[in-house]
């Protein structure tokens, strides 16, 4: 069933536990994350990334993913991840996205914390919620970053407090350790930042990107300091990548089927996406 991200946060805050949002970049990936919803019974957000257009055009996806979550028999939202314009979002809110983030993140904090109470505003006079983004997160999704220092990255406390009062986001991502890709070393995270910033923002659902390549005690900690949405995407997608690889060693030359392709990604994304939920909800999901 369609629903907006608010109420899936909602519930999540309520019971204690965190909600996966997997981008959607092909059929397969759409369809591994709702049968994982669907057998497990837990609820989740089906988001689209503009970055993504390169494999699967956004007019393409979107009624893929708004079909798909109406006929899905758990709760579905499905949201636009990273918006980088007001634009994007307008798209996104204009095709029946029930969610949308504005990622003004590289802006100056003026300028982000404006746009981003314009979008809400928009978007919730629509039914529609809102994520935003405070503190840079780092990408390496092509092995290309070098050294850093996570707490140069990281959300300060009271910042968040004071943009979240000035756009009314239903949402908060934030910095605490995590980056965009593939980690070149294990990733170090700062739960005092999570902690600190919760209770700045009175318990707001705050929002973990870069969640995929971390351990179980990660998620968990993670959770229990206050996540309550974590975006999943690389490590699925390899996982997808591996069983594929694997179908075209085991097969004879010149007798491999797409068909066949597609069914083992899908079957192994969607073994990934039911292991990140069960770390994100150990308990189960209960609805409020």
């Amino acid at each position: 069933m369609l629903v907006n991200m608010k109420e899936i946060l909602d519930d999540a805050s309520s019971g204690g536990y965190a909600v996966g949002g997997f981008n959607c970049s092909s059929l397969e990936s759409a369809l591994a994350a709702v049968r994982a919803s669907e057998a497990l019974g837990m609820p989740f957000i089906l988001q689209f990334a503009p970055v993504h257009e390169q494999y699967l055009a956004f007019d393409v996806a979107a009624p893929l993913m708004l079909q798909l979550a109406r006929a899905a028999k758990t709760p579905v939202a499905v949201h636009l991840d990273h918006g980088g314009s007001v634009e994007w979002c307008l798209r996104a809110l204009a095709s029946g996205f029930t969610s949308v983030m504005f990622d003004g993140s590289a802006l100056p904090f003026e300028e982000n914390a404006a746009t981003t109470a314009a979008v809400a505003r928009t978007a919730h006079a629509l039914g529609a919620s809102v994520e935003a983004e405070l503190g840079s997160m780092p990408h390496n999704y092509n092995g290309e970053m070098g050294d850093y220092r996570p707490e140069d990255f990281y959300t300060k406390p009271d910042r968040a407090a004071e943009f979240v009062e000035k756009t009314g986001v239903d949402a908060l991502a934030i910095s605490f350790g995590t980056v965009h890709g593939i980690y070149k070393t294990a990733p170090k995270l700062s739960l005092d930042v999570v902690r600190s910033v919760r209770d700045a923002t009175g318990a707001l659902p705050l929002v973990m990107h870069g969640g995929s390549g971390l351990s179980d005690a990660d998620y968990r900690d993670a959770v229990a300091s206050g996540i309550r949405k974590v975006n999943y995407y690389t490590y699925g997608a390899l996982a997808g990548g591996s069983a594929v690889a694997d179908l075209a060693a085991r097969t004879p030359a010149g007798s491999l089927h797409f068909h066949d392709v597609a069914v083992a990604a899908t079957d192994a994304i969607r073994a990934d996406v039911e292991r990140v939920m069960r770390l994100l909800a150990p308990g189960g999901a209960k609805r409020a």
